[in-house]
């Protein structure tokens, strides 16, 4: 654990926290995030680009640094990249949810014909959360077979998060439009916009200053890593000061190049104040998750 817990530990205790709750930490089966590791290796999303698995433990190690770290609340985020995937992911991560009580209950989906009778099922179940990849699933958000499971989810305030920004590497189906005509559609939605909507930042807050149930999680925003490819525009700090009270911590754990506690950092250095920190740390999630 080392410093790094210590760091982590040092952040929460000093803003009065009794401890933070992450919104996009990654939990799958075992085969399938080797997978995801792979693609790391081989510089998947950016050419060339390193990008080393600060936490490859086993699944039991990498929930108690967690645990140790202090974080309260986790999810486990993951996604289909082909039909008739989904249906198993939810069936792994219900019973990951049950085994694994502080972590809050997550699911996924696919455009398939399927797709509306499982998230209802998923929901029905327990489901806190959902996770939607639009650069993996290379999918469009506004295909005919999804509008049933949008308006569910937006019925039934079941927000879920959606890597829709075109980083680190576009997709087909990736930027701001897409979403924004779900929206439209779905007013209601409970989106949260994964890694601030990198890098059409200024995008996503619009939609966010726009709907009252989007949201931004920090994923990977801000940091060393991502400013050197993709920096946050520091004209747009004041409205991400405006919408404290809807922007929620992610790290995409255990999948970063650095250690955690440099999220925690990042966000501290943007100098929104301890009282956004405590906000985007813990108590938005607190709010939205009814924890």
């Amino acid at each position: 654990m080392g410093d790094d817990h210590d760091d982590v530990v040092r952040f929460w205790q000093r803003l009065g926290l009794p401890g933070i709750i992450d919104v996009h930490t990654h939990f799958m089966p075992e085969r399938v995030l080797r997978k995801v590791w792979a693609y790391f290796d081989s510089a998947g999303p950016l050419t060339g680009l390193e990008w080393p698995i600060t936490y490859r433990h086993e699944e039991d190690e990498r929930l108690a640094l967690l645990r140790s770290f202090g974080v309260l609340r986790f999810t486990s985020m993951l996604y289909p990249h082909k039909p008739s995937m989904a249906a198993w992911l939810n069936a792994w991560a219900a019973d990951f949810a049950a085994r694994t009580p502080d972590c809050l209950h997550t699911a996924t989906f696919f455009p398939e014909p399927e797709a509306e009778r499982y998230v209802r099922e998923a929901v029905e179940a327990g489901a806190r959360v959902f996770k939607a990849h639009l650069q993996v699933g290379a999918y469009d958000p506004n295909d005919p077979l999804l509008d049933p499971v949008w308006g569910l989810l937006a019925e039934a305030g079941v927000p879920v998060v959606t890597h829709c920004g075109s980083g680190p590497a576009p997709g087909k189906h990736t930027g701001p439009d897409p979403m924004a005509r779900v929206l439209a559609r779905h007013p209601r939605l409970p989106l949260i916009v994964a890694h601030m909507g990198m890098p059409e930042y200024a995008e996503f807050l619009t939609l966010a200053e726009t709907y009252p149930e989007v949201r931004l999680d920090t994923t990977m925003a801000f940091t060393d890593f991502t400013e050197e490819f993709s920096p946050f525009p520091r004209a747009a700090h004041g409205r991400l000061a405006a919408l404290g009270d809807r922007v929620l911590l992610g790290t995409d754990f255990p999948n970063i190049p650095y250690p955690y506690a440099h999220q925690l950092h990042a966000l501290e250095r943007l100098g929104l104040g301890d009282d956004w920190l405590r906000a985007v740390c813990h108590d938005n999630a607190k709010a939205l998750f009814e924890i």
